[in-house]
């Protein structure tokens, strides 16, 4: 091998293993870097703001670490931000949903209508926040899959926040027989919901007459419990408010119809078969 190509191929090698040094020791930096900030931060920050510090971290020590390989590479820096803000403008043009995205991701972020482990639901999907990022919002349902929601739909839909506050009602709406006395029915169903552990005593539970039906008066009984424990007071205590009134024999009557076929026609027949 002769000097010249010695020299030659080491004088190529050096600046690719120098950049990549500076790549591994960039990543692993950074990685370490934005894990201490999110572990110092966690107890003053929010889940969604301590990852999002994680995160500005991480690519601000890997951008600084990026223009150090440019420069043993040997790229003026200047020319290089220059073309980077024209690429970045024709990319913002040619791709206007994303920048959409990115818009709405930032009001989300701002505004706060919801944060990483709150359970929300939006049209039909309802599930537990995983992340919240500039383009979309990761979502895991009740069944466990996974859903990526774009920000530009969640800004202009309904969002209903399920953890938002502590405690939340349960509405039962019950139908009872006409002939059923309503004040006994509402005390059996306020016996239910005092022997209930996870009802709460404050608020109290309310008892409302919605409408006189068809076949039954309609009738809502709400109750409130803490937010981890609806799910099992609104199957308890619709269990339970089944067996009261089966005890106290007051009537869940199905619906109803009589039939009329006017008064100049003769009654149907009806022909009973003893068994």
């Amino acid at each position: 091998m002769s000097p010249t190509f010695y020299n030659t191929f080491q004088l190529h090698i050096e600046p690719i293993l120098r950049t990549g040094f500076l790549l591994i020791i960039g990543y692993a930096v950074a990685r370490l870097l934005s894990s201490a900030l999110a572990k110092a931060l966690i107890k003053h920050l929010t889940p969604q703001q301590a990852m999002l510090q994680k995160r500005f971290v991480f690519y601000f020590v890997m951008a600084i670490f990026i223009v150090a390989v440019f420069d043993q590479l040997g790229f003026h820096i200047g020319a290089l931000l220059g073309a980077a803000g024209i690429l970045t403008v024709a990319i913002g043009i040619a791709s206007q949903t994303s920048m959409s995205n990115i818009i709405s991701g930032v009001f989300m972020i701002g505004e706060k209508p919801f944060e990483v482990g709150h359970t929300i639901k939006i049209n039909d999907l309802q599930g537990e926040v995983l992340s919240i990022d500039l383009l979309s919002v990761k979502m895991r349902t009740l069944d466990n899959t996974l859903v990526r929601i774009p920000n530009e739909l969640l800004i202009k839909s309904a969002i209903i926040n399920l953890s938002y506050f502590p405690i939340r009602r349960i509405d039962l709406k019950i139908g009872v027989a006409y002939k059923e006395n309503l004040d006994q029915v509402k005390a059996v169903m306020m016996e239910v919901a005092d022997k209930n552990l996870h009802c709460l005593i404050d608020p109290r539970p309310s008892f409302q007459i919605l409408e006189f039906g068809d076949s039954s008066v309609n009738l809502q009984f709400s109750a409130w419990c803490s937010r981890p424990n609806y799910t099992e007071l609104k199957t308890t205590l619709q269990n339970e408010i089944k067996k009261a009134f089966d005890e106290k024999g007051i009537e869940l009557p199905f619906p109803s119809r009589s039939l009329f076929a006017g008064s100049g026609t003769n009654p149907l027949p009806i022909k009973i078969i003893a068994s």
